[in-house]
């Protein structure tokens, strides 16, 4: 048996009634905060977010000022390692290094050079006579002589004792030779005044070509045997020059 239809009709127009009592009700209950945790303050997590980013940058900022001393600190004491102390050109170890460098660079571009390895004659005897102060000055004085004499693109280094050695770029056998002489006359032309007494020294040089084929060790042997042929042929000239002033 069917009900009546004004009686549904009723029910259907109660039902609308109760729907809309509910929806506007919640239109006026206030909306939920996404992302707040009752019962704490907002601002604070972030705040002490922004505190640790700092801390972390300052760390690193100090840890980056740190590392650069450092850095400079090993350059320096590296430089000191190839550094003769007395005269400020590079030393045995920091003048090999250079011709190495040479000698990699000539075998990439086909270049050429030189190398002369030059020994004072009468050091033993100035350091005997006049002490070792002495000594010390006089070759201050021929390291300066030497330089005087060079391009800026050549080295010239002390191997040790009264030994010295140089690197020239780009000179023929004979070029080489001739500057090699040109040298020895730098140095025998110093002269000294220790205790009223005038002294010379004296150099003798010895010449090895430097191409792509070179060898740093072999060259040295070359240049050093070279000069021990050359030091044996100024063996007439007396050992200590003195003149009384």
């Amino acid at each position: 048996m069917k009900k009546p239809k004004r009686a549904s009709a009723a029910k259907a127009k109660k039902g609308r009634k109760a729907s809309a009592s509910r929806a506007k009700a919640a239109s006026k209950r206030p909306a939920k905060k996404l992302g707040k945790k009752p019962g704490k303050k907002p601002g604070k997590p972030a705040a002490r977010e922004a505190s640790a980013v700092d801390h972390t940058r300052a760390t690193i900022r100090g840890l980056r000022s740190k590392l650069k001393a450092a850095e400079r600190r090993v350059a320096e004491l590296e430089a000191a390692a190839d550094t003769d102390f007395l005269l400020d050109i590079p030393n045995r170890r920091g003048f090999e290094r250079e011709l190495q460098r040479a000698i990699a660079y000539m075998k990439r571009y086909r270049a050429s050079g030189a190398l002369i390895v030059l020994d004072v004659d009468r050091l033993k005897p100035i350091n005997d006579s006049f002490g070792h102060a002495a000594g010390d000055e006089v070759l201050k004085a021929i390291a300066g002589a030497l330089t005087r004499q060079i391009r800026a693109s050549d080295v010239v280094g002390r191997l040790g004792g009264d030994e010295f050695a140089l690197l020239l770029w780009n000179l023929s056998e004979t070029d080489a030779k001739a500057k090699a002489g040109i040298f020895e006359q730098a140095v025998d032309g110093l002269s000294f005044t220790f205790r009223g007494q005038r002294v010379t020294a004296g150099a003798s040089a010895g010449v090895a070509l430097l191409g792509a084929q070179s060898d740093a060790g072999r060259a040295l042997e070359e240049a050093d045997a070279a000069m021990y042929v050359r030091k044996a042929h100024r063996r007439h000239e007396p050992r200590i020059r003195l003149v009384s002033t």
